[in-house]
């Protein structure tokens, strides 16, 4: 019976041995490879730059912008040593002395107020890790310790504890909380900012400044107390820092250029999809940003004179681009972009009068010039309904009988625009507009000539570049985009493409300055330089528009209801549109020279 009890004892303890060993061999062998952290870099939100260098937006899942170890203050350092794990230069990844003494001051106070995981630790959890609470997963935690710290210096394994960790209010890794809670550099942080920052990641919610202010400034304090004692603050520094107030309000980039911006995300996402979210590409965007401010601000002014003779409030949307490369330099695509996104520069609208350009372009091709006569006079066609007429009719149903091609479109006269029409062949007209890059649907029929097509403001101002230089461009919302260490993945060169010869482009430029001189936009002169375009209004008054350019840029100003509802009794194009277009230009033309 003894012998029995004894190999029966025997048994259980080599089981016992053999189920320890085969629960170390699995833990070990379950483990991920430290030699990751080699090649690891985390989620980092890509950055838009304007032409000039100005920071536009993030894009990102985790608000974070890497910084290399080396480049982060030796104060940033200390203050998270002394808040977060004292020890951290002395254990080799698990610290029995900091688990003790956690353990007495939990038991002291009766609960959980301090706890034992080392910075190491805490790196090992957040990049291998599930969050589970258990046995196993400590262990594990404490075995990848102790093989980071064996291949890793403490400063490169604190610098990725700073670039990985969670603050708060969205912000990942020290520099975006550094933006976040202060609005400035990590480099430029104050003794008191660093121990408010040190304090957050143990429990962002439960100390953070902007909700629960008492609460968080408690914690910084106690972390500017630890830097004391550890001898990293002198008494002067903390009793200074222990003075000054908290951040009142997070740093939240708010979008420049938000329609512009938006548009560029949903091209970008298309491409790279959640490349763009998490690789932190650098994406070198075309907008000048001193143009752009320009453009809201027009834009803001025309509304507001609008408005003052009108109601409800309308929209606008302004779109500019250089004329050599196709970049777009300023887009404004409606009132406000946080009450609405909705894009107006995208919009298909009636371009009405501002259509005109493409019919006398083709007159020009086909052998017309300038001041060939056209008649003005009442005319009918057969309509759309079988024995019913259309009879176009010019505005004030004033009409001028036989005037030259530069008068008729100077004056934007309807009925010797659809006359003209008639005799070069309308199907042309629609071929030609659809060369110089619409890509709506254009009908084929004479209501077309007067703009009775839905058009995008984008397309109809891309178009008119080649009445300006003979040339199709396409926009180009970005020049380039680099990887995070600078490498380009991507250059965005110019697409043109030669549609009309160089003296036909004189041929219509004279035409399309005629209409400031003579014609519809003559309140363009004021700009105090050559600049051509055209005017355009539908019937209904329902949209307005100035589409124009000078030698460096080309600009589409609409005006009008997303319900399509009149803006208001004479507001034409002249009115409405180019006073928004004018002002614009005469800033552009300054800041160009």
């Amino acid at each position: 019976m003894k012998a029995k009890i004894f190999y029966t004892a025997i048994f259980f303890f080599l089981f016992l041995i053999g189920a320890c060993a085969g629960y170390i061999y699995w833990l070990f062998s379950d483990l991920p490879d430290v030699k990751a952290l080699e090649s690891y870099r985390p989620m980092e939100a890509s950055i838009v730059y304007s032409s000039d260098g100005q920071v536009l937006t993030e894009f990102f899942y985790e608000r974070r912008k890497f910084v290399p170890h080396y480049e982060i203050p030796d104060l940033i350092k200390k203050a998270f040593v002394a808040a977060e794990d004292v020890r951290f230069y002395k254990h080799p990844g698990v610290d029995i002395i900091g688990i003790l003494r956690a353990l007495y001051r939990d038991i002291k106070a009766g609960g959980i107020v301090e706890g034992g995981s080392t910075i190491t630790q805490q790196l090992a959890k957040m990049l291998f890790l599930k969050p589970e609470r258990s046995i196993t997963r400590k262990l594990k935690e404490a075995i990848l310790s102790i093989q980071i710290e064996k291949k890793y210096t403490k400063d490169e394994i604190l610098g990725l504890y700073l670039n990985q960790a969670y603050f708060g209010n969205r912000a990942y890794g020290i520099a975006a909380a550094s933006e976040t809670y202060f609005g400035k550099s990590f480099k430029e942080l104050k003794i008191s900012e660093i121990a408010l920052l040190a304090s957050l990641p143990k429990a962002p919610s439960a100390f953070n400044p902007f909700k629960r202010p008492e609460i968080a400034l408690k914690r910084r304090n106690i972390v500017l107390q630890k830097m004391l004692e550890e001898g990293f603050i002198t008494k002067e520094q903390y009793a200074e820092a222990v003075k000054e107030p908290l951040a009142e309000h997070p740093h939240y980039r708010r979008f420049e250029a938000p329609y512009f911006v938006e548009t560029l995300r949903q091209e970008l996402e298309a491409k790279y999809g959640e490349r763009l979210y998490k690789d932190g590409l650098r994406i070198y965007s075309t907008i000048d940003y001193n143009l752009q401010k320009k453009a809201e601000e027009a834009v803001q002014k025309g509304l507001n004179e609008i408005h003052k003779r009108v109601k409800p409030k309308v929209q606008a949307a302004l779109i500019a681009i250089d004329l050599k490369r196709g970049y777009v330099r300023a887009m404004v695509g409606g009132n406000d972009f946080w009450e609405s996104q909705y894009n107006r520069v995208f919009a298909l609208r009636q371009p009405g009068s501002a259509f005109k350009p493409f019919v006398y372009a083709v007159a020009l091709t086909e052998g017309w010039s300038p001041d060939d006569t056209i008649l003005d006079a009442p005319v009918s066609f057969p309509g759309a309904v079988q024995g019913k007429s259309w009879s176009p009719k010019n505005y004030n149903n004033e009409y001028h009988g036989e005037v030259p091609l530069r008068k008729a479109i100077a004056l934007s006269l309807n009925s010797a625009t659809v006359r003209l029409a008639s005799q070069i062949g309308i199907k042309k007209v629609v071929e030609f507009a659809q060369e110089c890059g619409l890509t709506t649907k254009i009908h084929p029929y004479l209501s077309t000539a007067l703009g009775g097509s839905d058009v995008k403001p984008i397309e109809l101002t891309a178009a008119y570049s080649v009445f300006a230089t003979g040339k199709k461009i396409k926009p180009i919302f970005y020049e380039k985009i680099t990887d995070h260490n600078g490498i380009t993945i991507e250059e965005n060169k110019p697409e043109i493409k030669t549609v009309l010869p160089e003296e036909i482009v004189e041929q219509i430029r004279e035409l399309l300055r005629e209409v400031v001189l003579s014609g519809t936009a003559q309140k363009a002169k004021e700009i105090g330089r050559e600049v051509y375009g055209k005017t355009g209004t539908t019937n209904d008054f329902s949209d307005a528009w100035f589409v124009g350019f000078d030698d460096n840029l080309l600009v589409g100003v609409w005006v009008g209801r997303d319900n399509h509802k009149p803006i208001g009794p004479k507001e034409a194009g002249a009115r409405a549109a180019l006073p928004i277009w004018i002002d614009f230009m005469k800033e552009a033309g300054q800041m160009l020279k």
